[in-house]
């Protein structure tokens, strides 16, 4: 089986975030994806199996199986372009998220992804307790996002990881006006065993239409703050769907020797 690991949301490597894509020739176990998964200890691991003219896809963190992940949709996207289909126009994949879609610009890759909502709900001392820091406001999806007034709080906080997993939520994001951007974020996903997502394109799909009500634009440019560090360019698409784009590098390509 080939995979590829590639840094998302970056023009070059060491910069965003990296995906392991695993392209198949066949379906392989749950199981045994998630073991290949635990085995590479990267936030995420994209499958990928041909159905005549799209892709199957899905994703694996080291602690299970989720429902959207962009940064490796990214990554597979990337992959399947360079080493398998340079001449199609766009890669369609299918997910438990419905379908996404991903095609190219020059260097870019853009993503056509369902938006998640804001659902506004109150701010906990929870919340506060978690995070270190008092947010304004709470939002709820899938995920719950956060959002802070300044860019230097997003950027200086620090999480305890135990009493973050126990708020609402699959993940959390935080959020900020951006210095130099329209926004700033980060993202954790202890619950995961992710404390720390390096570049997040999927919860970008409730940041991007947050930011983009809030700030009254369609096209959002955002910066996720971690140590890696990674930019998305975000524009709000008809019928409740964002797009979510970003540069790819490629790192390794290997062969995994697998059991029978």
């Amino acid at each position: 089986m080939k995979q590829y690991v590639v840094d998302a949301f970056a023009d070059r490597v060491f910069g965003g975030n990296p995906a392991a894509v695993c392209v198949l020739d066949k379906p392989i176990s749950d199981d045994l994806m998630q073991k290949i998964a635990i085995e590479n200890n990267l936030s995420e691991t994209a499958f990928a199996v041909r159905e005549g003219e799209w892709y199957r896809l899905r994703w694996f963190t080291p602690g299970g199986e989720i429902n959207l992940c962009g940064h490796a949709t990214l990554a597979a996207g990337y992959a399947l372009f360079r080493f398998f289909h340079p001449d199609w126009p766009r890669i369609v994949f299918h997910t438990m998220s419905g379908n996404l879609y991903v095609r190219r610009d020059g260097d870019l890759m853009l993503m056509d992804f369902p938006a998640f909502h804001c659902h506004k709900v109150p701010v906990t001392p929870q919340m506060c307790e978690a995070l270190g820091a008092a947010p304004a406001e709470a939002y709820l999806d899938r995920d719950l996002l956060l959002v802070y007034e300044n860019a230097e709080t997003v950027k200086g906080l620090a999480p305890d990881f135990e009493k973050t997993k126990a708020l609402d939520g699959y993940c959390v994001g935080v959020t900020a006006p951006g210095d130099g951007y329209d926004c700033v974020s980060r993202f954790f996903a202890p619950k995961l065993k992710v404390p720390e997502d390096p570049a997040t394109g999927s919860i970008h799909c409730m940041i991007a239409p947050y930011w983009a009500d809030r700030l009254g634009k369609s096209e959002i440019l955002a910066y996720q703050a971690s140590p890696r560090g990674g930019v998305m360019r975000c524009r709000i698409l008809p019928e409740d769907r964002v797009e979510v784009s970003g540069y790819a590098a490629l790192f390794s390509v290997a062969d995994l020797f697998l059991p029978e």
